[in-house]
């Protein structure tokens, strides 16, 4: 095993903080995770009890924990206060931070396919993807002294610790797998035919873990996908073949209908396929769990 790190989820008792936080633990690193305490932690790790939203709490409680950490993962923040707040408080107590994005940050009106990491067009208005590149630019634009940063944007997260489902209307649907059981009919939006790549929550750990150290996604943007490419519809196929159930029977939402009661998810109906040219190249940690066998361990962790 590579030398254990002093390593500070922020978030750390949600669905991806909170598989990134006990892989740490398992990986043998040192881990410590910020939280408003309303969850329980997972197990091996330190508490640090605060909102982040108070914002000078959140600094008195970092700076009072007094501990320096190799590694920073910041998964929760949206809004580029948030950005801003890692880059007052963590410079000269962390060497390294990782910032959570999303690749909502892209315009889904200009994608190409695979789509890089860099464009010139990202989502317009206000929405959770455009508060995220707000927040990407927070770090190209800012100054955090010692302290390197990177930057990843992953595509749809799955995995243990979270409900099924990657298309409206059926999202993280609770009801999923019993649906799927007794032969209820899927709405997909576009039949189910947009073409995207999950990412499991725990490659995706990995992927973060194995940023530290490494020079070359100092600064750097990153996205990450899974290895697999697949219709929205196969997603639900291979549910179903986990549950040994016949496939589900699909009714398709018009886009057009969708997008018109819906203009806030755009980001959702469009294919959403990413070159991992970029982060293949710095020798980290690249997801590689095939997509059925993540969704078989998704699924039968809600079974």
């Amino acid at each position: 095993m590579s030398q254990a790190l002093e390593v500070l989820v922020i978030g750390g008792s949600g669905f991806l903080s909170g598989t990134l936080a006990d892989l740490a633990v398992r990986q043998g690193h040192k881990v410590t995770v910020v939280t408003r305490g309303q969850r329980t932690l997972p197990d091996g790790v330190t508490g640090i009890s605060v909102d982040r939203h108070d914002r000078s709490a959140f600094k008195e409680a970092i700076t009072g924990a007094g501990k320096h950490w190799d590694l920073v993962v910041d998964c929760i923040a949206y809004d580029p206060a948030d950005a801003r707040q890692d880059i007052e408080v963590f410079p000269g107590l962390a060497d390294h931070l990782v910032f959570v994005s999303t690749d909502f940050v892209f315009d889904p009106a200009h994608r190409i396919f695979p789509q890089p990491e860099v464009t010139d067009h990202y989502i317009p208005g206000e929405n959770y993807g455009s508060k995220k590149r707000l927040c990407e630019l927070e770090f190209l634009n800012g100054n955090t002294g010692d302290m390197v940063w990177s930057v990843v944007r992953p595509c749809h997260i799955y995995g243990p610790g979270s409900q099924l489902g990657c298309l409206p209307e059926h999202g993280r649907d609770p009801e999923l797998i019993s649906k799927i059981k007794a032969g209820t009919p899927l709405k997909l939006v576009g039949g189910g035919h947009f073409l995207q790549q999950p990412i499991l929550a725990g490659d995706l750990s990995d992927l973060m873990l194995s940023l530290h150290g490494n020079e070359k996604t100092y600064g750097e943007i990153f996205c990450t996908a899974g290895p697999d490419i697949i219709e929205s519809r196969e997603y639900y196929n291979i549910i179903a073949d986990v549950l040994g159930a016949d496939h589900p029977e699909i009714f398709e939402i018009p886009v057009s209908q969708f997008l018109l009661e819906n203009p806030q998810s755009c980001s959702f109906v469009c294919h959403r396929i990413y070159s991992q040219a970029k982060l293949e190249a710095t020798g980290a940690r690249v997801p590689a769990t095939p997509i059925h066998e993540g969704l078989r361990q998704h699924t039968e962790s809600l079974l």
